[in-house]
């Protein structure tokens, strides 16, 4: 299918797609840990844990590190502190992405940005990196019930922009997004950088993939 036919919106994830935040992550987790006295972690296991929220990853990081998982509430709360001190501070734009979502605002298409990070961190990082400007509605793993790879966050993202599912494109960088756009009825287009699990994005059920943002723009 082409997945630019009658397309009305195109919704886009943020970390791995818009922006290399393991910077941040690795910062900000490492601080955690250093605080409870527990060893640090590496970037590989950082790149193959996030994008299902940053409850999973800290859940996911005490299991690595082998400690109590009782630990979670008190890492929870410092890890919300470290991270909003260095978000966006080590973490870069894709190349392509800044042109890639002016030639499809270009277009005419609205567009909607919608994470499993925190709305709020989701914000500023988009305020930082100076893409904040290009999106009508925002929405991160706490807006809903549920997060990606549920279909719900897509559905309602959906309601918020006025379109329906299958004239809204999701563009994304792991099977999370696939996943979730397949359960709602939008087709998916994937970016060839980001992070995956660490697995190959080729595997990953969708329409197609691109290696830079701004090869998304459909022709004509």
């Amino acid at each position: 299918m082409n997945p630019f036919d009658d397309l009305q919106a195109v919704i886009v994830d943020l970390d791995g797609t818009m922006v290399d935040t393991l910077g941040d992550f690795d910062v900000a987790l490492n601080r955690v840990l250093a605080a409870l006295r527990l060893a640090p972690v590496g970037r590989a296991f950082i790149g193959r844990t996030v994008g299902k929220g940053s409850e999973h990853l800290i859940r996911r990081t005490l299991v690595e590190v082998g400690a109590d998982a009782r630990l979670y509430d008190t890492a929870w709360a410092l890890y919300q502190h470290e991270y909003r001190e260095v978000n966006g501070v080590h973490a870069r734009v894709y190349p392509g992405v800044a042109e890639g979502l002016a030639k499809l605002a270009a277009r005419g298409l609205k567009l909607a940005c919608l994470t499993n990070k925190p709305t709020a961190f989701a914000q500023a990082l988009l305020h930082k990196t100076g893409l904040a400007g290009r999106f009508g509605v925002v929405f991160g793993g706490d807006a809903f019930e549920r997060k990606k790879p549920d279909p719900m966050p897509l559905l309602r993202t959906c309601e918020a922009l006025g379109t329906a599912p299958a004239q809204t494109l999701m563009v994304g960088d792991s099977s999370n997004d696939a996943r979730a756009a397949r359960a709602a009825g939008c087709p998916v287009v994937l970016v060839s950088y980001g992070y995956n699990h660490g697995e190959p994005v080729q595997s990953v059920d969708a329409d197609g993939v691109v290696d830079r943002l701004d090869q998304l723009a459909p022709p004509g």
